[in-house]
């Protein structure tokens, strides 16, 4: 693993190492994934102004999130059917979360339980991503359970109540290893779900009906803070915080929901504006070095998340590969705050850095 020094290392020594069920699942996009390249042109557009003549001899990357401390600001954003690369993937994420301080998204449709997760990492920062299920009271159980095992907050997904168009897998459809089980609906399912149908039973458990109002129902049957998923208007993230929520997250969904929907780090300025610090806000989608997160962070985000990358790093080398692609990130950042004369992350602000438009370069 010595030979791999960065997220894209990661990616090309698991594309060798997956079948093409899983790699076709994980690296997919919608439609013509304009969006997931997007998402990665985006912050090569944003370039870095350093400054010069600071004392940058240490440096911090602790902040506190949800009132509580994170050694730096990046998290493991939820992705569902990870032991598709590796057998305890889940557990093998939450670790290497843990071991790393900072905090792992536990998907709905993962691999392991809610309890597995939550007794693996009993000491980590843990979320538990909710799509709200057509039945209520599953939904509520869910919830439940979360705040049983550990769960620190619940993180609702606002963008896939339907799938996007991935041509790879349409082509190829996607299935679920008969070894591999739903396990967070061992107890609702009344009957077993083959690897052909994965798909249809999936899309079925999920509430196409929703609205401000079950945000509102939410938040009165739980005590965890709530956050907000798949923001990318800031006309939403002004009604979020109408509504209390803890955090919104601005995420496209790495590309897989909506084609030629805008890029995350495009979207970021305008909802941390529509906030305006009465939330926390945070990102995902196409980050994979640490001088993104300086930028995430320079136009106002609190923390990000990384999904494909964590990936990558599981199928590598299980919970150490998901722990060397977060230090990855971690030493990135540092660099980057050294070279740009940061010494402090609540210290990077707008001003370091710019956007870059055709020839010429503006401020934002």
């Amino acid at each position: 693993m010595k030979s791999l020094v960065c997220v894209k290392d990661f990616e090309a020594e698991a594309f060798d190492v997956l079948n093409k069920n899983a790699r076709n699942y994980f690296k997919s996009g919608a439609d013509d994934e304009l969006t997931v390249r997007k998402n990665g042109e985006a912050f090569s557009r944003l370039l870095i102004r350093p400054r010069m003549l600071r004392d940058v001899s240490t440096r911090k990357l602790k902040k506190n999130i949800l009132g509580k401390s994170i050694q730096f600001p990046v998290g493991v954003a939820p992705t569902a059917f990870q032991s598709l690369v590796h057998p305890t993937a889940e557990i093998e994420s939450a670790k290497a979360a843990a071991s790393t301080g900072t905090i792992f998204v536990l998907s709905t449709f993962s691999n392991w339980s809610i309890e597995d997760v939550g007794n693996a990492a009993p000491g980590g920062r843990k979320w538990f991503q909710l799509f709200p299920n057509t039945e209520k009271k599953i939904t509520l159980d869910l919830i439940t359970r979360a705040e049983n095992a550990g769960f620190e907050a619940i993180v609702i997904t606002l963008d896939a109540q339907n799938f996007g168009k991935k041509r790879d897998i349409m082509r190829e459809p996607f299935k679920l290893p008969e070894n591999l089980k739903m396990a967070n609906f061992e107890k609702y399912q009344t009957s077993d779900k083959s690897a052909e149908d994965i798909g249809e039973f999936v899309h079925s458990t999920l509430a196409q009906d929703m609205t401000w109002d079950t945000i509102s129902w939410i938040r009165s049957n739980t005590n965890l803070p709530v956050i907000l998923k798949g923001i990318l208007n800031p006309q939403d993230a002004a009604l979020a915080v109408q509504h209390n929520v803890a955090g919104v997250w601005v995420s496209n969904h790495g590309g897989r929901q909506i084609d030629t929907a805008i890029p995350s780090i495009d979207a970021l300025p305008d909802v941390v504006q529509a906030v305006g610090g009465k939330c926390e806000v945070y990102v995902d989608s196409g980050i994979r070095r640490g001088s993104d997160v300086f930028k995430a962070l320079a136009l106002g985000a609190d923390m990000v998340f990384v999904g494909r990358p964590t990936i990558w790093g599981i199928a590598v080398c299980g919970e150490n590969g998901a722990k060397r692609v977060l230090e990855i990130l971690r030493e990135e950042l540092d660099l980057t705050m050294a070279l740009s004369g940061v010494a402090d992350v609540h210290d990077i602000t707008l001003d370091h850095v710019q956007r870059k438009k055709s020839n010429a370069m503006s401020k934002l």
